[in-house]
């Protein structure tokens, strides 16, 4: 039998399951906490921190923070707000995102919430990378000017012998995540939809599927992120 616990959220008494993630649970709460490398169903890592919030006053990412008694917890703050705009700034900064000849383009988290924060011109210098596309995989083409290293896609896709299909390559500030390109050629075109829905970006795509919900249909364009809460 599940146990439940009571625990502060923006100042309201709230209930959740014990040990659930704090991200969930909000949710289930009615507030909204943004997260991109979260995803339902597969193990939390805290990589891209913007679900930051502040437990007892300290801050903690809340995907990988399990709820417990009496937990006092911040979504929301001035400070809170500024540092996942500077955020998401600098994820676009870093990279090579250009949003309007981009497949996922109004199905992509990161551009949703830029939208949310009402984000213009990064403050940050772009970097403007030479990085490479992999489009010589049967099913997957691999954009790394997109990629977030959000690591979505190595926690949650594996092929039917349980072999991860995506990995780290490289270190440090030239770390990359690639597909092993034997792995690849088992790929299915379920999986290969699969790894597209689960990037938050446009960093992976289905070979030969693309562009195919007009303008005005896609996820975003209607609702914006965090809105079904």
């Amino acid at each position: 039998m599940a146990t439940f616990v009571k625990f502060t959220l923006n100042g309201k008494s709230c209930l959740a399951e014990e040990g659930q993630p704090l991200v969930a649970a909000a949710k289930e709460c009615g507030v909204y906490i943004p997260t991109l490398c979260n995803y339902p169903g597969i193990p939390p890592k805290g990589a891209c921190r913007i679900c930051t919030v502040l437990i007892n006053g300290l801050p903690a990412t809340a995907c990988t923070t399990k709820v417990v008694e009496g937990m006092n917890v911040q979504t929301s703050t001035p400070e809170l707000e500024a540092f996942r705009m500077a955020v998401v700034e600098i994820l676009f900064a870093e990279g090579n995102h250009l949003c309007p000849s981009c497949e996922k383009s109004g199905s992509c988290e990161l551009q949703a919430l830029a939208y949310r924060y009402r984000m213009t011109v990064p403050r940050f210098p772009y970097l403007f990378p030479k990085r490479d596309v992999e489009a010589w995989h049967p099913k997957i083409l691999k954009d790394h000017n997109r990629c977030i290293q959000c690591k979505r896609c190595i926690r949650g896709i594996h092929n039917e012998a349980g072999q991860a299909v995506f990995a780290f390559g490289k270190r440090g500030d030239r770390v990359v995540i690639n597909i092993d390109p034997e792995t690849s050629k088992t790929v299915s075109d379920e999986l290969a939809q699969q790894a597209m829905d689960l990037c938050p970006v446009g960093a992976i795509l289905r070979k030969e599927k693309g562009f195919d919900v007009p303008i005005g249909r896609r996820k975003y364009d209607r609702t914006p992120i965090g809105s079904e809460v």
